[in-house]
């Protein structure tokens, strides 16, 4: 054997043990013996891809590539190279030669899938997948990312499908075990994603996320107090975890606890995504300082439902000396000029005035010292505009009997995969409220916005529903067609938060997992005194709510 070939299969023998810098020491020698060995350039390439250095990876394979123009496992070492190099288009005509060159090459076919499924191309990502585990079926971990792209395509029985098949294959696969559980979650057969929830941990006991996993799962079956548990193992293992705290928080405050609950709450700041993190100069207000005569910038977070209840507590700075700055979403800016006690209200985004204090909006609960006994439940805080809201009471004179807007769908975040899995269990469609056209005496308004809102031009049979939203344009626009209402009917969304802080009757629409603002186990809400609440009686059942709604409507 010469040296080469002998230091080669030491290198070899070494990689395989995952003694990588030794492999790596070795490989070189190699090429120090025969620069043009073309396994030695491939695996060094391949050894520089798995210790995560793949654009060092790129030239050692391209080498090795242009020795042996024709191996398709070189075509594909360059390809996951480039892919992890976020190079997609070159890595795609790599995987494109092998497959080229060897059609049944099962790894060709994986990586190819990888790669599209990166690009959320997930169609063609679901071709390759497929392609690849009926060449390998044996493959566990092709199985697995098969199901996760058959999540992302929202195909959630045919993701626990492929996920059972990962799993038959490695037992062990706590993974594939927790990304069954989220699909399960979506199919809403809580008791089976706790099933694997239990597995996953029962595999790995020291993993603080999974506790943290299986917690949210319990807030979704409606056990809170076991969630919090699992919250609690989450950070007694990895006490800095942000998720366990705060997701410990959302259990908290539903539980109607907010003296811990608002304490907790602001790990938010510490999330991968931080929400309500600003820095500036000037101190934040906890509630310590006396603000009397003071400059109190507040600054909105997270949506505009959050903004919309939240925003009450300006007045109470107002009222405690301080002269208060409100930055809010652009469409809110006009609306918010009736709330009593601001003295100037910016846009995100816009130059903020000096000021000497400042607060993100959702930590203003914890400053005021809020207990279920002292929420601020006085309505209204938010008015129409004087001019805006005449108008609309001549446009809607002719509408007779009592006039009811309604709202069927949430805001759909697309980027975010737990919002819009909340947005999917929150949302309904409009014809599911097809009941309320037999009740007598009520002239519908649509207030929906947003591309749920297209299904107002179809309405289910019998419903003569007004949909005035094109001539929308903010929230003063929705205030002022409210204004003119009798009663909003919605889900969960900003719409009937602006309704309920205007003073007006508002029915609630609310999933099973009920946000943690609505409490529990409750019709009404300490927050907004002219709100009732209709929760789902099981996960999913909206045909009860609207059976409740129909009811209440015809009494």
């Amino acid at each position: 054997m010469s040296d080469a070939a002998a230091l080669f299969s030491r290198a070899l023998a070494s990689h395989q043990e995952s003694r990588l810098d030794d492999a790596a020491a070795l490989y070189r020698q190699v090429l120090g013996e025969d620069p043009r060995h073309i396994d030695a350039l491939h695996m060094l390439g391949l050894l520089a891809l798995q210790s995560g250095h793949a654009r060092d990876g790129v030239d050692l394979v391209r080498r090795a590539l242009a020795l042996n123009p024709t191996n398709e496992a070189i075509h594909v070492t360059l390809g996951n190279c480039l892919r992890e190099s976020r190079r997609f288009d070159e890595a795609l005509a790599c995987y494109d030669a092998a497959i080229a060159s060897a059609p049944l090459f099962a790894w060709a076919w994986y990586s190819r899938a990888r790669a599209l499924l990166e690009l959320g191309r997930l169609k063609e990502a679901l071709g390759s997948f497929d392609k690849s585990v009926a060449l390998r079926p044996d493959d566990a971990v092709a199985w697995y990312d098969r199901g996760n792209t058959l999540s992302a395509m929202r195909r959630p029985s045919d993701a626990v499908a492929s996920f059972d098949q990962s799993i038959a294959l490695r037992p062990d696969y706590v993974e594939a075990y927790c990304n069954r559980a989220s699909a399960l979650l979506e199919l809403l057969r809580y008791d089976d994603a706790i099933a694997d929830f239990d597995r996953a941990i029962m595999l790995r006991p020291d993993h603080a996320r999974l506790y943290c996993n299986r917690g949210n799962a319990l807030v979704e079956s409606g056990r809170n107090e076991a969630a919090i548990a699992d919250f609690d193992k989450t950070v007694a293992l990895l006490p800095d975890d942000a998720d366990g705290h705060w997701s410990k928080s959302l259990c908290l405050l539903r539980l109607g606890r907010f003296e811990e609950g608002w304490r907790l709450y602001e790990w938010r700041k510490k999330l991968a995504a931080p929400v309500g993190a600003r820095s500036y100069a000037q101190p934040i207000w906890t509630g310590e300082r006396n603000l009397a005569g003071k400059v109190l910038f507040l600054h909105a977070e997270q949506g505009f439902g959050d903004t919309l209840q939240f925003c009450r507590y300006a007045t109470l700075a107002a009222a405690a000396g301080a002269r208060v700055i409100l930055e809010v979403q652009s469409s809110l800016v006009e609306l918010m000029a009736t709330l009593p006690g601001v003295a100037a209200v910016v846009a995100e985004g816009d130059p903020v005035p000096d000021f000497d204090l400042h607060c993100p909006i959702m930590s203003l609960p914890l400053a005021f010292n809020t207990r279920l006994e002292t929420i601020p439940g006085s309505v209204p805080y938010l008015h129409a505009d004087r001019d805006r809201a005449p108008a609309w009471r001549d446009r809607l004179s002719h509408l007779e009997g009592r006039r009811i807007g309604l709202v069927w769908a949430g805001g759909m975040r697309v980027n975010d995969a737990a919002a819009s899995a909340i947005d999917r269990r929150r949302s309904l469609p409009l014809a599911a409220f097809a009941p309320f056209a037999t009740v007598p005496g009520c002239s519908f308004v649509s207030l929906q916005l947003g591309p749920p809102a297209d299904q107002a031009a179809t309405p289910p049979p019998g419903m003569i529903l007004h949909d005035f939203t094109s001539e929308v344009a903010n929230f003063a626009d929705t205030a002022a067609l409210i204004d003119n209402l009798d009663l909003v009917i919605g889900v969960d969304t900003s719409t009937p938060h602006l309704a309920a802080a205007m003073g007006k009757p508002v029915w609630l629409l609310n999933r099973f997992d009920t946000c943690w603002r609505w409490l529990l186990d409750r019709s009404d809400s300490p927050w907004y005194p002219t709100m009732t609440l209709f929760r789902q009686e099981r996960p999913g059942d909206w045909e009860s709510v609207i059976k409740q709604v129909t009811l209440a409507l015809a009494g």
